[in-house]
């Protein structure tokens, strides 16, 4: 199950307050933006595509919350660039 922390701006698989088992962090850098930092996923998940469920949770919560999204975590660039269903999110 894919849980949002808003308290650390992130979403998880797994315990937050231990060690995640995969999350994705990002900041807000203003009220209409938000910066995808960083993607994580645990060698127990790998191969799963947690990675890319994570990403389509985020890309849903920015939605919900009409924000757009900066991609500088080198896998949510990649995911993003090359899924054209994230055009309405990406910052240009």
């Amino acid at each position: 199950m894919i849980t949002i922390n808003q308290g650390s701006k992130s979403f998880y698989v797994g315990d937050s307050k231990v060690e995640p088992l995969a999350e994705m962090v990002f900041t807000s850098s203003d009220k209409d933006i938000i910066i995808i930092d960083h993607t994580f996923v645990s060698d127990e998940l790998r191969g799963q595509n947690v990675g890319r469920q994570l990403l389509q949770k985020v890309v849903d919560w920015a939605r919900t919350e009409n924000k757009k999204i900066v991609p500088l975590c080198p896998f949510a660039k990649a995911e993003m660039m090359k899924n054209s269903e994230y055009k309405d999110v990406l910052h240009q």
